[in-house]
């Protein structure tokens, strides 16, 4: 039977929809519940989504192998504005939007009516893309518990949430920056943008300078720094306003007049001007009280904060190369009617002492890292640098007052306090990249009276430490990742204006934000398809509090709860690895409040990204491969099996073409090997070599490393690691196959039984990653199903560590062989081999006994009279076999002894003849060895003297 995967696939993706395959109900077997984000579903699926999914699909078929009851649902994230933007670009026709659906997802036409409301959108791609990929992949999934979070009763299990966090004062109202899309006037989070999806908020103070009774606000990140102030720059050619801000006079740049109304700020615009209005003006600095030059300057970026910026050269090194450049250019300053002389007289001015550096720390970086210009990209290292070492260990001068002598790192916020309060200091926010909204509008922060929840609680905050405590993370360096996150979280604005969810339940002006509202949805799957009867108005507060808290004394909820409690905990959430510092953690913060420790999350899976030939993918430019399109040419295992094989999950992965085409011959020969061992199976009933089969040492040895491919995917499964696992079953056994039929005539009863006995175990254990192919062959081989059997484990009986070394002897002799052949470029018609004498393998007895320890082993080996009078010769055996034995694992020493090395090679010989064309001669040194005698006496233990003729 020629592999056709297509026809395969089609044949038991119906067979599994037909049956329920994956339709869990809890039963007596262990729960077992794994779940992955759910998809949200603003365009379509790629190939990069469909290894987010297929990672907890193959763990789930691992663990159903294991015996266990598992649980794999699948649900549609739809809450937020993403939806509603791309409906609105697709209204206003916009080009891109157009293309991205059109080039990139294939709609057609007079499929883009269907597109133009949200729900409509969203449904499109749920059934055309995902679900429909999904089911094309393989996915274990129960079909019966999707939902999305526009549902009426969903959102009836997210007002209950919400309710009781606020009951609980987890949340609160007040002014906080948040993320706002200047274009839809509206509050965005992460999953909203574009660009920046890590963007930072940036807390700047100002710092208020006086120009003849205006005032002149300066951003900075390093307020300790004001007494260091020497000159201030600005761009000439910008547009700056004067303005009313807060009933008092200030000079900004004119794009900072949005972002402070943005910020809670009264703003009433008085006057527009260029920047060169300031140059060659002096300002006061409000704490020194000194004056201070304007400079001009081409790298001030007047859409960054306030558009004026002060300079602290003696601790900047940006400002102190920019300072030297200015006084390079007498020209411009002439220009601007500056005098150069005052320019020249500017000088620095040290206010923090810290190790390593002189009187001027910024000076010492920039000759250090032989930065020659401000275009020098080492520039940025260096001030980065300074400013590291500054803050971490560098004190205040004595200018500071009662600050003086302390550190930056202590003394900064509440320095920055005292001078805030005497009125000098202002604070505004900036992002740490520039941030693009989903609908192409700018994002700036806001600050805006809105619903935020506490993370910044600290009894909150213990629970969510002591539920990263009792998680199994993996890989176990995200811990600390969890454990950071959880202590930098403060406010979180979890509302927004508009869009798709669950609207605030004492305000429906506002909508749940998508993070937020996906923090434990996980627990609503374990009773949604139980929900159709239940009416969306019982849906109540004691609905959920008996269902969860076991607190009221709603019927239909106790049922439900009997559920719940059989499935939870989540057992593994399988998530991306950008997703630790929001999501993932959110998950673990509401976990730890809203229910007990049992039902906390037990493990995190996190995944990397995926590349596509060596670039990112991108849906917008179209660098993106579609799982329909990958399948329909390859073969869903062949995606799987890729996807899988090629970095573990946690790591990043490159889809490849050439790769996967790679894969999919691999996979072919599989399958033609596999229906090669079934169709061979010609042996008669009564045969009794087929029911106890004859088994050679080469059999046993194939059988032997078999039980440890077994023991190696069994552990790496456990940790995830599917890249291990599936390296291990399927290439690293095939190498085994490969050298078993080089040696052995697979003809053989025993070797039929031995390769039937191999395939039943290997399609077990490739079961989770190529389902498809597994499942046929596997009915082909037992005629039962591989859902109804059981992952493998070792057997005892065929584990033999004495084989397997015997084995070895075989392959490293017939590679020296080899290698003796290459290098004399001869092709021998005989072949002597000499074994050490017994002698020496009483040498190795006593290396095996003591232990790889020189010393002690010629201490004991003196012992022995005839071994004494070899001296030199002994001591140069030990150190050899010392080293043989140091690399051996402690069960291979422990049955080095046991190995009988000439009757090895014996029972090899007929295959070294047959693989060298040669005639092969075995001696054992010093019994009748011929031409030439003194071959032999370079024979080592496991390590034999070979000469050709």
């Amino acid at each position: 039977m020629d592999y056709e995967p297509r026809e395969i696939e089609s044949k038991w993706q119906s067979r599994w929809a037909e049956t329920g395959q994956y339709e869990a109900e809890p039963s007596d077997s262990e729960a077992t519940f794994v779940t992955v984000p759910y998809p949200y579903p603003s365009g379509g699926m790629h190939i990069g989504h469909a290894r987010t999914y297929t990672v907890p699909d193959v763990w789930a078929r691992y663990r159903r192998l294991q015996g266990d009851n598992v649980l794999f649902p699948i649900a549609w994230h739809v809450t937020g504005t993403p939806i509603v933007g791309a409906v609105e670009r697709l209204q206003n026709r916009e080009e891109k939007q157009l293309s991205v659906l059109q080039d990139t997802f294939n709609v057609s036409d007079e499929e883009l009516p269907e597109l133009e409301t949200p729900m409509g959108y969203a449904r499109y791609f749920i059934e055309n893309s995902y679900k429909k990929n999904m089911q094309s992949l393989g996915l274990s999934v129960d079909w019966r518990r999707e939902f999305t979070t526009n549902d009426e009763r969903y959102s009836k299990f997210i007002t209950w949430q919400y309710e009781t966090l606020r009951e609980r004062g987890l949340l609160e109202k007040g002014l906080h920056p948040v993320k706002f899309c200047t274009n839809e006037e509206n509050p965005v989070t992460t999953h909203d943008l574009l660009e920046g999806e890590d963007a930072e908020f940036q807390e700047y103070t100002l710092v208020q300078f006086d120009w003849d009774g205006l005032t002149v606000p300066m951003a900075t990140l390093r307020p300790e720094t004001v007494h260091g102030v020497t000159n201030a720059f600005i761009d000439p050619d910008a547009n700056y306003v004067e303005a009313d801000v807060d009933g008092d006079r200030w000079v900004v740049s004119e794009s900072a007049v949005e972002k402070l109304e943005l910020q809670a700020h009264d703003v009433e615009i008085r006057d527009y001007f260029s920047g060169e209005r300031l140059v060659g003006e002096s300002v006061t600095n409000p704490i020194t009280g000194d004056e201070v030059l304007v400079l001009p300057a081409d790298f001030v970026d007047a859409d960054n904060a306030t558009g004026v910026v002060m300079s602290v050269p003696a601790h900047s090194p940006d400002d102190w190369v920019a300072l030297q450049e200015a006084k390079a250019d007498d020209a411009r300053m002439e220009r601007y009617g500056i005098d150069p002389a005052e320019v020249h007289a500017i000088g620095p001015k040290a206010i923090i002492d810290v190790g390593g550096y002189g009187e001027f720390p910024a000076k010492d970086a920039v000759e250090e890292h032989g930065i020659e210009g401000s275009a020098d990209p080492a520039l940025e290292d260096a001030t980065q640098e300074v400013y590291n070492r500054e803050f971490h260990s560098g004190t205040l001068r004595e200018m500071y007052d009662e600050f003086a002598g302390e550190l930056v790192e202590d003394a900064r916020d509440e320095l920055k306090a005292e001078f805030r309060k005497q009125g000098s200091f202002g604070t505004m926010y900036e992002f740490t990249e520039e941030v693009v909204c989903r609908c192409g509008g700018a994002v700036e922060v806001a600050e805006q009276e809105t619903w935020f929840l506490r993370y910044d609680d600290p009894e909150w905050k213990e629970k969510a430490h002591d539920a990263v405590a009792g998680l199994d993370a993996i890989p176990s360096n995200t811990r600390e990742q969890y454990d950071h996150t959880v202590d930098w979280l403060n406010e979180w604005p979890c509302i927004r204006n508009y869009g798709l969810g669950t609207r605030l339940p004492w305000d429906d002006r506002f909508v749940i934000e998508p993070l937020s509202d996906s923090t434990i949805y996980m627990a609503y799957y374990t009773f949604a398809h139980r929900l159709s009867d239940v009416p969306p108005e019982e849906m109540d507060k004691e609905f959920f509090d008996t269902l969860f808290l076991n607190s009221g004394d709603n019927q239909t909820a106790r049922s439900l709860r009997e559920e719940w409690e059989y499935w939870y905990p989540v057992d593994y959430r399988c998530s991306a690895n950008d997703l630790v510092s929001n999501h993932l953690t959110f998950f673990l913060f509401h976990h730890a409040e809203l229910f007990e420790p049992e039902n906390w999350p037990q493990g995190i899976t996190v995944m990397g990204l995926g590349l596509l030939e060596g670039e990112k993918m991108s849906s917008s430019k179209g660098h993106v491969v579609l799982p329909e399109e990958a399948i329909e040419k390859y073969g869903a295992d062949t995606v799987r099996f890729f996807l899988m094989n090629s970095a573990e999950p946690w790591q990043d992965y490159d889809w490849r073409s050439e790769q996967v085409e790679s894969a999919q011959n691999q996979l072919r020969r599989f399958w033609n090997r596999a229906t090669d061992v079934i169709e061979s199976d010609e042996i008669e009933d009564d045969d009794s070599d087929y029911d106890i089969p004859d088994l050679h040492r080469i059999d046993r040895w194939l059988l032997s490393n078999l039980q440890a491919t077994v023991r190696e995917a069994t552990e790496a499964m456990e940790g995830f690691e599917t890249r291990t696992a599936s390296q291990a079953v399927f290439y690293g056994f095939e190498e085994h196959l490969k050298w078993y039929r080089k040696r052995t005539d697979v003809e053989r009863p025993g070797a039929r039984w031995t390769l039937r006995e191999v395939l039943d175990t290997r399609l077990r254990l490739l079961a989770p990653f190529v389902p498809f192919m597994a499942t046929e062959l596997y009915e082909q081989l037992t005629g039962d199903s591989i859902e109804g059997s059981s992952w493998p484990e070792p057997n005892p009986e065929f584990e033999s560590t004495t084989i397997e070394i015997e084995e070895s002897l075989v392959e490293n002799l017939t590679d020296d062989i080899r290698d003796i052949v290459a290098v004399t470029d001869t092709d021998p018609e005989t072949v002597r081999v000499y074994v050490a004498t017994d002698w020496k393998r009483r040498v190795l007895a006593e290396v095996t006994k003591t232990g790889p320890d020189v010393g002690a082993v010629m201490g004991n080996v003196m012992q022995d009279a005839e071994l004494r009078k070899k001296g030199d010769e002994v001591n140069r055996l030990v150190q050899k076999l010392v080293e043989n034995v140091r690399e051996r694992p402690a069960e291979e020493v422990a049955v080095l002894t046991d190995v009988d090395e000439l009757a090895v090679y014996e029972d090899a010989q007929e295959f070294l003849e047959r693989e060298f064309d040669a005639e092969i001669e075995l001696y054992r040194e010093g019994e009748d060895v011929t031409y030439p005698a003194d071959k032999a006496r370079h024979a080592i233990p496991f390590r034999p003297a070979i000469h050709l003729e």
